[in-house]
């Protein structure tokens, strides 16, 4: 392990006791020179094995600058951290030490207690930056969330993007207000106790502006992606393109006082080395934990179902903290009524909501019949927290052709029973931006590039993608500015019923969550019973305190009664010693239901459930 990343960023422009310190990898340039653009001069630099590097007192925070290769090839630097005229312009100097933090003393929450909300920045706010972020974090912890996961912030081109093509890992998006404005977001954040997850991608890079491999053999043909070739982190040279990537990780915990990494489709990482590259970043973390005292997590997109990326680094796994579970997506929307082609045609419905429920995985060493092959491991042994589960999310709703959400295809009432299946599960929950008062504008896909070719390449491939749709509607043009401002969020619905009353059913949701036995992701103590022909589910938690406490309250089980039918259905409550005590009711009148059900009810009796609602009982009185 090379201990001084742990201390500083190296590559890039950096400062230190003596000035700028400009180090770029080149392993094949004859020379390398930086150019100041704004007050212009050219610095040689010199060679240092396959990297080049300058000190000078001539570069200053403010400056911009460029690398010119062997006299010809003049490019930002891959590890700049801000663009301030786009992905083809010069790099602008940034010096992230002179920030002022203020939040010595946040602690990070455990992994257990984060309640996640997923934004896109240019979407959430009418700004469309970190600072229309920053505007609205009284606003999220109105809501009850304590954790933000920002879609990715990295260099893209142009102004409009889901964050997918960023091609500089290390600049912040100058449209959203580069890296201080990100800086500052984060002290924000933490000083009104909201914890920050950020998406990172470090399975492709973006084909605008992606000038890598002017420097280097940041890609390799041993392996061939969705986006062409591989990044190389096992062929040769791979040691320095690894280091890219880890010196990335280490930048936004130590340097932007990052609290969560989301690493998107990690099943796309190729890497066949001895150590694979998302192990040695989870080393490099935990040797970065002990070296500051702050905690950090990492967590996975993965759709592959395999747990060792989740499994600990003592027992040969990659060490990641959790993952994206999107087979209880699946199952939800299945359950819910949604359509059973594309990758929902693997899932039936309640039957796997539940097995979901238990085992998180749906398809955990089982044929999966798309796939025609067994997918999966068995989670045995793994704990809730190391799964995130959703309702929606930016791909589940921008991936279909009209960037349709929940509120658009389902009733209000399925609306706020697939939110208590969420916040009642013993796993991570995780809202995407609006659903909490059932934003009706459609998340698309869009894009800003600025080659016409690559633009209509993107055009074509999103209809092609739908093609086999049959709609009366066209796919919307990602390139074109409406298809982005129609993504927006209207805040104006919040004072518009019902969204305002969906917002507060939200709020009780997520604080019962924090107050009862559902705050604790314990899979082992959950029960599931389901009856397919009424489309019934009740869902069992308990937690039992901690040594100590009185025997009367050494236990808490908590009932969830789920019904997904269109009909009225009747359940019966286990047998109690004392009466069954009401936590929430979705078909309260309150929240628009058609009819509340008794707030006691005795041990062995039955309750009628509404039409598509959820019904939570305790045992504490």
């Amino acid at each position: 392990m090379n201990q001084a990343l742990l201390n500083h960023r190296m590559l890039g422009v950096t400062f230190g006791p003596d000035g700028a310190t400009a180090r770029v990898w080149a392993p094949f340039a004859q020379n390398v020179v930086l150019r100041r653009c704004n007050r212009p001069l050219d610095i040689p630099l010199q060679q240092d094995g396959a990297y080049w590097c300058i000190t000078t007192a001539q570069l200053q925070p403010g400056d911009s600058y460029t690398f010119i290769l062997n006299d010809n090839i003049e490019r930002p630097d891959p590890a700049s951290l801000f663009q301030p005229e786009g992905v083809h312009g010069p790099s602008g100097v940034v010096d992230t030490r002179t920030f002022v933090w203020t939040d010595a003393d946040w602690p990070n929450f455990p992994l257990d207690d984060y309640l996640i909300y997923e934004l896109h920045t240019g979407t959430f706010s009418p700004e469309g930056t970190f600072a229309g972020i920053e505007n609205r974090l009284d606003y999220l912890v109105e809501l009850g969330i304590n954790a933000i996961e920002i879609m990715p912030v990295a260099q893209f081109p142009g102004s409009r993007n889901w964050g997918y093509d960023g091609v500089l890992p290390y600049a912040v998006q100058n449209s959203y207000g580069g890296a201080e404005g990100l800086q500052k977001l984060v002290d924000a954040c933490h000083k009104r106790g909201l914890a920050v997850v950020l998406d990172v991608v470090y399975n492709h890079i973006g084909p605008e502006g992606n000038y890598l491999e002017d420097f280097g053999p940041y890609f390799t043909a041993k392996h061939l992606t969705p986006w062409g070739n591989a990044i190389n982190f096992d062929d040769d040279y791979s040691d320095s393109v690894r280091r890219y990537f880890i010196e990335n990780v280490l930048m936004w915990f130590r340097d932007f006082h990052i609290d969560a990494l989301r690493l998107d489709a990690v099943h796309a990482i190729c890497d066949a080395s001895e150590t694979h590259i998302l192990r040695e970043i989870k080393q490099y973390v935990d040797a970065l934990m002990v070296k500051t005292g702050r905690q950090h997590y990492l967590i996975v997109e993965l759709d592959q179902n395999e747990t060792q990326f989740i499994q600990p680094l003592v027992n040969n796994g990659y060490g990641m903290d959790a993952q994206w579970n999107d087979e209880f997506h699946h199952a939800l929307r299945v359950t819910a009524g949604g359509e059973r082609n594309g990758y929902y045609a693997d899932y039936d419905g309640i039957h796997h909501l539940a097995k979901s429920y238990t085992d998180a995985y749906v398809y955990d060493g089982t044929y999966m019949p798309r796939r025609a092959r067994i997918v999966g491991k068995s989670t045995a042994g793994h704990a809730g927290r190391q799964f995130v589960v959703f309702s929606q999310n930016h791909d589940q709703i921008g991936n279909r052709m009209l960037g349709e959400r929940p509120s658009q295809l389902v009733s209000l009432e399925m609306q706020k029973l697939m939110a208590g299946a969420v916040m009642s599960s013993p796993y991570l929950p995780m809202l995407f931006m609006g659903e909490e008062w059932g934003e009706l504008n459609p998340f698309l896909y869009f894009v800003s590039h600025s080659d016409p070719s690559l633009v209509e390449a993107v055009r074509q491939g999103r209809k092609k993608e739908f093609a086999d749709f049959q709609t009366d509607f066209e796919t919307p043009d990602p390139q074109d500015k409406r298809t982005f401002e129609q993504s927006k969020l209207q805040w104006g619905r919040l004072t518009q019923e019902p969204h305002r009353t969906l917002f507060r059913y939200y709020q009780t949701l997520l604080a019962l969550r924090k107050s009862s036995s559902l705050r604790h992701p314990d899979r082992e103590s959950v029960a599931v019973v389901v009856d397919e022909i009424r489309q019934t589910l009740t869902l069992f938690r308990q937690h039992k305190k901690q040594e100590g406490t009185s025997p009367a309250d050494t236990s808490e089980t908590v009932v969830c009664l789920m019904n997904f039918s269109k009909d009225g259905q009747s359940l019966t409550l286990p047998a109690n010693e004392s009466q069954w005590r009401k936590l929430l009711d979705s078909a309260d009148p309150q929240w628009h239901g058609p009819m509340a059900a008794p707030v006691h009810v005795a041990g062995s009796a039955a309750v009628v459930l509404q039409p598509e609602s959820i019904l939570i009982y305790t045992n504490c009185e």
